[in-house]
């Protein structure tokens, strides 16, 4: 079966022992949908063949930076099949090429501004990342190579496309969403709401365009936005593919994505949406909202309800995580694992002692790793299925997730009833997800508008 490699642009409902990806901006990036990176599987500095032909060209100047013809060339052929893998039809060559070459610029645009602050990834968080890449395609770690270059994708490129994602990911977790601020007073409305709301349980998959509007807008500029807007909508009511009019005409980050949101909880949802949404029906589409990054017109995909419970289960767990490397492989690794999971069993060393000094997850190593109480939802399902086969007290076999080799003790199980504190950190953090799109469409044009950009080429 043929498997496509495509970045995570949400992250995954990841465990705890996350190993070398910081737990905050890594959820940072599940709240907002961020701009497909593009294809560096040509060469950047091609030149004048023999011959004299010009093989490559500047297609935008961004600040101190460029953006080659060869780079729009590479992004526009991998959006086209990526939306030939969802069955759409792209739009016409001369739309896709603008869109994809703004998506370009912004995304120079984000790693101008990470690398004058200083901000950078490290080949352990990128292996990291790219182990959880092997893992969702079922493939082991080492086979990712390979299985790319199966593809006509050269593994180097692919690691350094990876690496910009995850640094556009940390600059807007600090630019973005730590500078959302949810008050006391914001979290009592929140859970007022929740409270009255017997659907709090629902969710909706929502798909969105975005006419993007200018901070300081001229009268003119406002009412071409609006025109637009009203255009794509009056398209999309007429039964036009949502998902192609949003390649077409979206000015967001996901546009390229067919604009699709994904499953979103009605609690969060984008504010803007929380009023909205709810009101339509699958395959319905709002009129344009106005909000102050611009028009955004909103499809209703699908609706499903889960049962909402105060009452949850949790296990107390600890584990060792070991990491494989150029010096330690897979099978190295596990059998390590085994010998040590045998000494603890045996009484030679204690699980708390051994984890301290060799596991690789930061977050738990030093408490011995232990994870705490957590709801089993919280660990890749790979960890949950792990652990659930466990009795109180038992080790398991070496087992590997995304982020590594584990061994896991389980200590404990309980039904637990969710306190008003949880609930009102639970409440903050639905609300700072509500923000994100919003303030990251704004924080995006912002940046964009504070650039030198000069098109050569589209």
């Amino acid at each position: 079966m043929r498997r496509y490699f495509f970045f995570f642009t949400r992250a995954p409902r990841g465990s705890r022992p996350t190993g070398a990806v910081p737990a905050a901006w890594l959820g940072a990036l599940c709240a907002m949908a961020a701009l497909a990176l593009p294809g560096r599987g040509l060469a950047q500095t091609r030149d004048l063949s023999t011959q004299g032909q010009l093989l490559d060209r500047i297609a935008a100047i961004v600040n101190s930076g460029v953006v080659m013809q060869s780079q729009l060339d590479d992004r526009v052929q991998q959006v086209v099949a990526e939306l030939k893998a969802q069955g759409l039809t792209p739009p016409p060559q001369s739309v896709l090429r603008k869109q994809v070459l703004n998506s370009l610029i912004l995304q120079q645009v984000q790693l101008q501004q990470a690398r004058q602050d200083g901000i950078a990834i490290s080949d352990d968080t990128l292996n990291a990342a790219l182990q959880s890449v092997a893992a969702r395609n079922g493939i082991p770690f080492a086979d990712l190579p390979s299985a790319l270059a199966q593809q006509g994708i050269n593994y180097a490129d692919y690691r350094e496309q990876m690496r910009d994602q995850l640094i556009i990911g940390l600059l807007r977790e600090r630019d973005v969403l730590q500078r959302i601020v949810v008050t006391p007073r914001q979290i009592d409305q929140f859970l007022a709401r929740q409270a009255r709301e017997p659907t709090t349980g629902t969710e909706y998959n929502v798909s969105h365009i975005l006419i993007a509007v200018p901070p300081n807008a001229t009268p003119a500029e406002l009412a071409a936005a609006q025109k637009l807007a009203d255009k794509v909508d009056a398209l999309a009511k007429q039964g036009k593919n949502f998902a192609k009019l949003a390649v077409t005409y979206s000015n967001s980050g996901d546009a390229l994505k067919g604009g699709n949101l994904g499953w979103r909880k009605g609690i969060d949802l984008p504010t803007f949406l929380t009023r909205v949404v709810p009101k339509l029906q699958p395959g319905q589409v709002s009129a344009p909202i106005r909000t102050p990054s611009g028009f955004h017109i909103v499809k209703l995909n699908n609706i499903r309800r889960q049962e909402h419970k105060d009452i949850i289960e949790q296990v107390h767990v600890r584990h060792i995580l070991l990491v494989p490397n150029a010096l330690q492989d897979n099978a190295t690794v596990r059998a390590r694992l085994e010998k040590i999971r045998k000494e603890i069993l045996a009484g030679k060393v204690k699980f708390s002692v051994i984890a301290a000094s060799i596991s690789k997850d930061p977050g738990s190593a030093s408490k011995g790793g232990d994870l705490g109480w957590q709801s089993p939802s919280v660990f890749t399902k790979r960890f949950a299925a792990a652990i659930a086969k466990l009795k109180v007290g038992q080790i398991s076999q070496p087992f590997q997730t995304r982020y590594g080799w584990h061994i896991a003790q389980l200590l404990g199980r309980r039904q637990y009833d969710e306190t008003k504190e949880m609930k009102r950190l639970h409440a903050m953090e639905a609300i700072r997800a509500s923000r994100a799109e919003e303030d990251t469409e704004l924080w995006l044009q912002r940046l964009r508008d504070d650039a030198y950009v000069k098109i050569l080429s589209d």
